[in-house]
């Protein structure tokens, strides 16, 4: 038996026939961050696979669909190596023997399951006191730290659409963004639900958010320390004055006010963790007065340590 444009959905997952709910929806977010078109502007083979991987994360993630998929799979691998018409129309599975075309079997199987298709992230449902069918779709955005503080301007694929959408100034991880009427479609039916795109923020190699306050750690020499300084700092802003008092110790906080993200409403701040940072390599002159720092250092450090580690 020959059966035209079969698709494997396990394996295009990359998952074994006996994968768990959460492993199929790992395995296709995986797949799907990985092709996702925005990451692969005018390649046709990648936004080819990302369609293929939501077709199958479509079946393979409704139980219904599922179900029936795999009765179709089990007749296909029991029959493909028969040419004979007459074998499969005498054995128990004559419900999938008008189904020599792998398209519409497929078509059926959506059709009979339900008439709105689910795109990447989308999340089609019913709510049973509502009485009606939830069309919205959702979206995860990952945008970096500096589209979060400055906004910007994402052109995103979703359901074969392109749609522009803007990222307002200040926005946190977890917001969510609203677009009309670009949800999933109801076909026949003229009904539309809305986008829901929900925002993270990529990790930055110096600075960490927690709500609209920025935090940095700020390296600082053994002289900055003891003496102060008034230094030149990186900020999201831009650079920035910050005064280091005299006497500071490592791990302690000073703050920029006005520095972090904002929006219309909000003003975050900036926090710099103080870092103790000592060369590897000491000159000469170095070693020579760190030396008379000894003699005459008249503080003991571990004092109270040698109290506490003995009670």
């Amino acid at each position: 038996m020959e059966l035209n444009g079969f698709k494997d959905y396990f394996k295009i997952l990359g998952i074994n026939r006996n994968a768990t709910d959460e492993e199929i929806k790992s395995a296709f977010r995986k797949l799907a961050r990985q092709f996702h078109p925005d990451l692969h502007p005018h390649d046709e083979k990648a936004e080819s696979e990302f369609k293929e991987i939501n077709e199958a994360y479509e079946v393979l993630s409704d139980k219904a669909k599922k179900k029936s998929y795999e009765q179709y799979l089990n007749y296909w691998f029991k029959n493909r190596d028969r040419n004979s018409r007459d074998f499969y129309t005498e054995n128990n599975d004559k419900q999938f023997d008008e189904y020599l075309n792998f398209d519409n079997f497929l078509s059926d199987l959506i059709g009979r399951f339900g008439e709105a298709s689910q795109d990447i992230y989308s999340n089609i449902s019913f709510d049973k006191n509502a009485r009606s069918l939830n069309l919205d779709a959702e979206f995860n955005l990952q945008i970096s730290f500096l589209e979060a503080l400055n906004g910007a301007k994402k052109n995103l694929l979703v359901n074969d659409e392109r749609i522009e959408v803007k990222i307002p100034q200040g926005i946190e991880t977890g917001s969510k963004i609203r677009i009309k009427n670009k949800g999933n479609i109801l076909s026949g039916k003229g009904k539309r639900g809305d986008l829901l795109i929900e925002i993270s923020i990529k990790s930055h190699p110096i600075w960490k958010l927690k709500g609209f306050d920025v935090y940095a750690d700020l390296p600082l020499s053994l002289d900055e320390f003891a003496l102060g300084a008034n230094i030149t700092v990186a900020s999201p802003q831009g650079d920035a004055y910050l005064s280091i008092p005299s006497g500071s110790l490592p791990e302690q906080k000073l703050r920029l006010e006005g520095l972090g993200l904002h929006n219309l409403d909000t003003q975050g701040d900036l926090f710099f963790t103080l870092k103790l940072k000592l060369p590897k390599n000491w000159s000469a002159d170095e070693l020579r007065l760190l030396e008379k720092l000894r003699s005459v250092r008249i503080d003991e450090p571990r004092s109270s340590w040698f109290e506490k580690a003995r009670t």
